[in-house]
């Protein structure tokens, strides 16, 4: 059984961020806590143009700044305290992904009580989230229309993530300009991620439906294509505006609808630990992962692999899967993004795979993926190959 649930207003437009206070009035928002890091935010008026806006309104507002990427716990126990004692009655999440996901643990803390970290170590089960909307200024993680969070304890440097429906956002502005000073890194590790939500639910064996895999591996092809023009042509609406719609439907569901589970996410997974210990960007650390994790496990549903070249790289129906792995990694290195771990200035020890290994399996206890079951041991070969 499949269920779509996408309850997230969005607005797709230039200038949907001065509609924020008519949707803040609409959620009957008294008291909001604008949440942001970048100081792009800042700089470029952004801020200010938001806060005038509310003022205007009539709704009273606190901030507070400083999420990076792979966001804090430290910050979201800050972001907390402040809600209560401010009463905070509403969210605003100004930024990418980072800080929607901030945004969301500052939510569960808020409405739930008790330890947030909770959450997101599976201690406990969230019963509710208080409302967020955002103003989205890097399309990437998508979690502006996902129910998925992710945060960094900063003790142990442990990267966990929480799913619930409640986090889900009531409202996304999505403003391609406001995406137009993104420097080429980000929109390259942004690239990489909107393309790997797709990738995850794509790469899995079982049934699924020939309307969500053409859907899938025609998202997956469009954003490499404009993805490559917004690199070339930073300002390039038609570009910006792709990314940002891709990014949100890439990781709302959609593109799981009707296949026999949600996903593989084992790269993700060996993702969160890598970028846990090393504190590396999201896609880049995905792209430096996805080749070996797609070589080890390939010759486990070959025909996936081999749709993906013949549709996204117009190789032979019957061409080996190494040659679609290695198109990607031709593509990864075009969007100057790493494909190895060393790469990103990285050189894993022994002792720093077997960390990471560690780590990925909760201490052996448990195994990750779908199109192929990985255990610890499976999971520091990757590492291996990786490195």
């Amino acid at each position: 059984m499949s269920i779509y649930y996408a309850p997230t207003k969005v607005l797709l437009e230039k200038n949907a961020e001065e509609k924020v206070a008519k949707e803040l009035l609409l959620q009957n928002a008294t008291k909001v806590l604008i949440h942001y890091g970048s100081t792009r935010i800042e700089k470029d008026g952004l801020l200010d143009k938001v806060t005038i806006l509310l003022k205007q309104s009539g709704i009273n507002y606190v901030t507070l700044s400083g999420v990076v990427p792979n966001p804090r716990l430290s910050l979201v126990h800050q972001g907390i305290e402040l809600g209560k004692k401010e009463k905070v009655d509403f969210i605003l999440a100004i930024g990418g992904g980072s800080v929607i996901d901030s945004s969301k643990a500052i939510g569960y803390g808020l409405f739930n009580g008790g330890e947030v970290w909770d959450f997101y170590s599976k201690k406990r089960t969230p019963l509710g989230c208080t409302p967020i909307g955002c103003i989205l200024t890097q399309a990437a993680a998508g979690s502006e229309m996902s129910d998925s969070s992710v945060i960094t304890n900063d003790e142990g440097m442990l990267k966990r993530g929480c799913n619930s429906d409640y986090c889900r956002l009531k409202f996304a502005l999505l403003n391609p300009e406001l995406t137009y000073s993104l420097p080429p890194y980000q929109t390259s590790c942004a690239v990489v991620d909107i393309m790997m939500h797709t990738m995850e639910r794509y790469f899995i064996t079982g049934t699924t439906l020939p309307l969500t895999d053409n859907l899938a591996l025609s998202l997956i092809k469009t954003v490499m294509e404009y993805g490559l023009l917004a690199l070339k042509e930073p300002n390039n609406y038609k570009a910006r505006a792709t990314l940002m719609w891709a990014s949100s439907i890439s990781h709302n569901g959609l593109m799981a609808v009707g296949n026999v589970n949600k996903g593989d996410w084992a790269p993700h997974q060996l993702e969160h630990e890598l970028s846990g210990l090393f504190d590396v960007a999201h896609g880049a650390g995905l792209a430096a992962i996805w080749s070996s994790w797609a070589t080890y496990v390939c010759k486990t549903n070959p025909a996936r692999f081999q749709k993906f070249g013949e549709v996204l790289f117009s190789l032979p129906s019957n061409a080996e899967p190494s040659l679609a792995i290695k198109k990607m990694e031709d593509f990864y290195l075009e969007l100057k993004m790493p494909i190895r771990i060393s790469q990103m200035g990285i050189k894993l020890t022994e002792e720093e795979i077997e960390t990471l290994s560690t780590k990925c399996s909760f201490n052996n206890n448990r195994t990750i993926g779908a199109l192929k079951v990985l255990n610890k041991e499976d999971i520091k070969a990757i590492y291996e190959l990786a490195k």
